[in-house]
C-alpha cells in the first residue's frame, strides 16, 4: 500500500505542548478476482500521538470527498478575500 501523500499538522495544547497529527493518502491499485476487475481502495488515515484510525473509499466515494473538500476551501477562501478588500 504505497503512500501518495501526507500532511503533518503540528499544533500546541493548552499546556503548550507540541502535538502532531498525521493526515495520511494510500492507495491499493486495482485487481482481478476470478476473473472480473475490482475496484482499488483509496485509504484516509490520521494519526496522533494517541492512536489512529482509518477509513478506505472505493474511487467513486474518494472523488466524492476530494470534490466537497476541494468546494468548501474555495469557498473559505473567497471568504477571506472579500474579508481583506472590505478591509482596504
Amino acid at each position: 500500500m504505497p503512500v501518495e501523500d501526507e500532511v503533518v499538522h503540528w499544533w500546541k495544547d493548552d499546556k503548550g505542548e507540541q502535538h502532531r497529527t498525521i493526515l495520511r493518502v494510500e492507495s491499493d491499485a486495482p485487481t482481478t478476482s476470478n476473473g472480473f476487475p475490482r475496484d482499488g481502495l483509496v485509504t484516509v488515515r490520521v494519526m496522533n500521538t494517541v492512536g489512529q484510525a482509518a477509513i478506505k473509499l472505493n474511487p467513486d466515494e474518494a472523488l466524492r470527498l476530494s470534490s466537497q473538500l476541494m468546494s468548501v476551501a474555495k469557498e473559505m477562501l473567497n471568504q477571506k478575500r472579500k474579508m481583506w478588500r472590505e478591509r482596504d
